[in-house]
């Protein structure tokens, strides 16, 4: 039997067989599994035994958080199927402040004594956090909501589409790209379901049902004279949608620099494969950079990896207060910035927020994990540092009232701590194309798509590269570039920002596993922006060698 036929035969309950290592509690589960849900009434019975048994065990404040959550990937290699698999994770975390300090626990076992006992055990652990002493946690008041409930909004749940069908949208996929001439293609579709619910002590009761999904190829194609090679990889976006996303549409394309088609709210895989493949051919034979000062044209599709790690991970308050610094550094954003109230991160067309309700951001949730309701804030306004991130134990550090509704834990059986939220720039205020500030460039470099990068531990001095680079002289696109990165630290390169396209070119790029922590947890992150220009910057080229 064709391997092929196999798959579509037996479908997930034997492709789990072939799954990756999963982690934690997630079980291999049949397709159909995925679309059922635990009843509200039952998880809110479990949540009244854990607040109930917390606060008879001396709890000042308690929430417990029951997370069902649901992953399904379907990879393919050339004309194969390497992997099919679908798992479930299911249980709860109870978090608890007793004594003035936080003790979690938490459990698979969910029957009512089990959660009982899970409540128990986490204000065991606060009392032996209290022995140690410290300052007390000091929580932003928070009033609770009741019943409450919000759903991603998607047209289609990219569960109920059946597995044969994934399959043979990426076998078409990678046909396309092996009829084009590339050595070895990957694609890939992942999908995600949480279902979460949240209640406290003070009151909330939210049943949330969130959706993230993500489709994306690599092709690469080798050069036989010379004997090197060139990859091209999607130019997708993991979202906060539904199959809904791989349905393209005309009105959801954007027309980018040097003719090439960039991608809204909707996703056209076929067509992006047979560009990229076509584009990684160009790049064998494109001209290698000449290093030196340019003014670059950075796509949002390149663009949001730059404000991911120069922007939003330095603004996170737990880093900038050190608690990061064992794993993933500190901040050069430190608190005397803030409190000036003159500190000038960019030039003044920068204007970046933070924000957790934007349509399609996989950042997007009506309130994060510990009840909060979600929002939007400003963090830099006309090129001024004027907030950070911060969760309810830490508002009061920086002078707020309130959380910012940006804390999240990967699962139920992690603690959840302030993540970033989705971190975007906005658009230019005046009209503004792509074109026009092309026009406006006489020595260039247009980029679109992220690739390597690397930033020191303060999030300060960088490098970073892309997918595909084109050099812009007196105002026009000459030609294909290759072997580009950029170095420059933030805050010059942020205050080099002179210009930002308008709202129709304002697009989504993100991380869907985005680290931080110890125990490490991932967080799924969007930042967006419009194309953006940035004059006089560093450019090296990464194929020379000193000596």
């Amino acid at each position: 039997m064709r391997r092929r036929d196999f798959i579509y035969l037996s479908g997930v309950g034997t492709g789990a067989m072939m799954l990756p290592n999963f982690k934690g509690f997630a079980r291999p589960i049949e397709q159909q599994q995925a679309l059922d849900y635990v009843d509200v009434k039952i998880k809110k019975e479990l949540a009244d035994v854990a607040l109930n048994a917390a606060k008879a065990k001396g709890a000042t404040y308690a929430d417990v958080r029951i997370g069902r959550y649901l992953t399904q990937g379907v990879g393919a290699r050339e004309n194969r199927i390497q992997n099919v698999s679908s798992t479930e994770s299911y249980g709860a975390g109870v978090r608890v402040i007793v004594n003035g300090c936080w003790g979690f626990a938490a459990t698979n076992n969910m029957s009512k004594d089990g959660i009982a006992k899970t409540a128990e055990n986490a204000c065991a652990v606060a009392k032996a956090n209290a022995k140690i002493g410290g300052t007390p946690v000091q929580l932003a008041p928070q009033k609770g909501y009741g019943e409450v409930s919000w759903k991603t909004p998607i047209e289609k749940n990219a569960f109920e589409v059946p597995i044969k069908e994934k399959v043979d949208l990426l076998l078409n996929v990678n046909g396309i790209a092996m009829a084009g001439g590339a050595s070895f293609v990957t694609s890939r579709i992942q999908c995600i379901n949480e279902q979460k619910y949240f209640a406290s002590t003070d009151g909330s009761y939210i049943d949330q049902d969130i959706h993230r999904f993500y489709p994306t190829f690599d092709v690469t194609k080798t050069d036989e004279v010379m004997g090197g090679f060139e990859s091209r990889a999607a130019l997708s976006s993991p979202v906060g949608m539904g199959y809904e996303y791989l349905t393209p549409k005309d009105s959801e394309k954007v027309k980018g620099g040097a003719g090439l088609t960039l991608y809204k709210n909707r996703y056209d895989i076929l067509e992006d494969m047979k560009n990229a493949t076509k584009n990684a051919s160009e790049k064998i034979v494109a001209k290698s950079v000449e290093p030196g000062k340019y003014d670059l044209v950075l796509d949002p599709s390149h663009l949001w990896l730059t404000i991911h790690e120069s922007v939003a991970h330095p603004t996170e308050l737990d880093r900038v207060l050190g608690y990061e610094a064992n794993f993933a550094g500190t901040s050069f954003l430190t608190l005397d910035k803030l409190k000036s109230h003159n500190f000038h991160f960019g030039s003044d067309k920068v204007n970046i927020v933070g924000d957790k309700l934007q349509y399609g951001s996989l950042g997007a949730v009506g309130y994060d994990d510990e009840g909060v309701k979600c929002g939007k804030w400003d963090i830099i306004k006309d090129g001024v540092l004027v907030n950070f991130q911060a969760i309810r134990d830490q508002a009061h550090m920086i002078g707020l009232n309130a959380s910012q509704g940006c804390c999240y834990a990967q699962s139920w059986d992690a603690v959840q701590f302030q993540r970033m939220p989705n971190v975007s720039l906005q658009p230019g205020k005046t009209p503004l194309s792509v074109e026009q500030m092309i026009k406006g460039v006489e020595k260039g470099i247009y980029i679109v798509g992220n690739g390597s990068f690397s930033i020191d531990q303060q999030r300060y001095n960088f490098q970073f590269g892309g997918q595909l680079f084109y050099e812009i002289k007196n105002g026009k696109i000459v030609g294909m570039l290759n072997d580009v990165a950029y170095q420059a630290n933030t805050n010059e390169f942020w205050n080099s920002c002179s210009a930002i396209c308008d709202e129709s070119d304002y697009r989504l790029g993100g991380a869907f596993s985005d680290g931080k922590g110890q125990p490490q947890q991932a967080n799924a992150v969007s930042h967006g922006s419009s194309t953006a220009k940035f004059n006089g910057v560093n450019v090296i080229n990464t194929k020379r060698r000193i000596g």
